[in-house]
């Protein structure tokens, strides 16, 4: 058993870097509705998936998730991103849930697919190796408000709007919702939001512990992205692999009985124990200096 969760939990090998992962690279594809930009000088190690899609207000259709999938698969291997921040190039929205427009069209079979792939991406985001941040500023509704829970953080503006409100539209939450909420809010509560279909301002979700900040909206219309910003600079000066471990020793953990979860946790630290990050952190302690970390 040990065996297999030891090769469940191991961090993938470093590889080649994404190519063209700076912004100034990202300024001939600004047609696309999913664009990445990895930040430079003291902000170097955090990456932005920026949704771009201001026609359908940022609605989950079929090139929007494929655009989201490819970029999730180029990141996932790029041991440079250290914290991964979703925000919108959509003022006013973060992301309005499914394309109803595009399921329309869709038969029974097609519509079954598609969800499918939806719920994928939302695995694929919750499995992203690094800690990833929603910035919500406006709007996050249905798959919106799902593909936030798949993140490990949220950042929302007081004034944005969210919810789970497929009920309200003859569905239930199909990429993760029933799922996700009931494990950050708990069965009851996330029953009552689901079931009415209800939605919360920012201000209210925090009070709830469905985001982690909520913060005053700004003229630009960017003050959740900003606070999020704030919160990705925190981690970066952390150890990446220890950082990228406890999301592992934590996701995993949370999934089975807490002796599992124990030993999770051990294998985890055990996978730590020989980092080079590990020694620099123990010198800098003793030679009262910040410790200088690699990821290595």
């Amino acid at each position: 058993m040990l065996r297999v969760l030891t090769s469940a939990l191991r961090l993938p090998s470093p590889r080649r870097p994404l190519e063209a992962r700076g912004c100034a690279a990202n300024l001939a594809a600004a047609n696309r509705e999913i664009q990445v930009c990895a930040l430079a000088g003291p902000d170097q190690g955090i990456t932005e998936i920026l949704m771009n899609r201001p026609s359908a207000r940022n609605a989950l259709g079929n090139v929007f998730v494929s655009e989201l999938l490819k970029a999730l698969a180029q990141l996932r291997e790029d041991r440079q991103v250290r914290v991964l921040i979703f925000r919108s190039g959509v003022k006013g929205v973060f992301c309005a849930g499914a394309d109803l427009k595009e399921r329309e069209q869709m038969s029974e079979a097609e519509v079954g697919v598609f969800v499918q792939r939806l719920r994928g991406l939302m695995n694929e985001i919750a499995a992203f190796p690094a800690p990833t941040i929603a910035a919500m500023d406006g709007f996050a509704l249905g798959g919106g408000l799902e593909l936030a829970l798949a993140c490990d953080l949220r950042v929302a503006a007081s004034s944005a709007v969210m919810g789970l409100i497929e009920t309200t539209r003859g569905l239930l939450p199909g990429a993760g919702g029933t799922q996700r909420l009931p494990r950050c809010l708990g069965v009851a509560l996330a029953k009552e939001l689901i079931f009415t279909g209800r939605r919360l301002s920012g201000s209210q979700a925090q009070a709830l512990g469905l985001v982690n900040h909520a913060v005053a909206q700004n003229e630009e219309g960017n003050a959740a992205y900003h606070r999020a910003r704030a919160l990705a600079q925190e981690i970066l000066p952390q150890a990446p692999t220890a950082v990228r471990l406890g999301k592992v020793a934590i996701d995993r953990g949370t999934e089975v009985d807490i002796a599992s979860g124990m030993a999770i946790e051990g294998i985890c630290y055990a996978q730590n124990i020989p980092t080079r990050d590990r020694l620099e952190g123990m010198a800098a302690f003793r030679e009262k200096r910040p410790p200088r970390f690699v990821g290595e």
